[in-house]
């Protein structure tokens, strides 16, 4: 194996979730601590209804890259915290629209303040000029590939 060929080979790793991981992990710790008791895939979940509420779950898929049934349990998980509640769409009665409850969206503040602390965590040391090119080089790979 050629020395490029090693370091493609950790490139790789990183890419597909070594710093993902690690920031989720320090996230779903600092919501521990903060008493908020949701997972990193719910927060995911979340984070999208809190830009846009009243999404259905086929744009919730597309928003979080899950699959159906993934976002199936997730809003069931939710709906059972009484964060969040399916509407019927008014025009397209097969559809379900998810939408936060009162209580889903009082959690928003919270959460966008712990997530903000913990991505100032990660990002310790790191220039705007470098974060930069990390977010141009990661859509050119995602570009590349969808």
């Amino acid at each position: 194996m050629s020395n490029n060929q090693f370091k493609k080979g950790e490139l790789y790793s990183f890419i597909t979730g070594k710093a993902s991981t690690a920031i989720g992990r320090r996230l779903q710790k600092n919501f521990k601590q903060a008493n908020i008791e949701i997972t990193i895939e719910q927060w995911s979940v979340l984070y999208h209804l809190w830009k846009v509420d009243g999404m259905s779950q086929q744009q919730l898929c597309d928003a979080t890259f899950r699959d159906k049934p993934s976002i199936t349990r997730l809003v069931d998980n939710l709906e059972k915290l009484k964060l969040v509640k399916r509407n019927a769409s008014k025009e397209d009665r097969r559809k379900n629209l998810i939408v936060l409850s009162p209580v889903g969206k009082e959690l928003e503040e919270r959460c966008m303040e712990i997530a903000n602390i913990t991505l100032n965590e990660a990002l310790q040391g790191v220039t705007n000029g470098q974060i930069e090119i990390a977010k141009e080089v990661l859509q050119m790979v995602y570009d590349n590939l969808k």
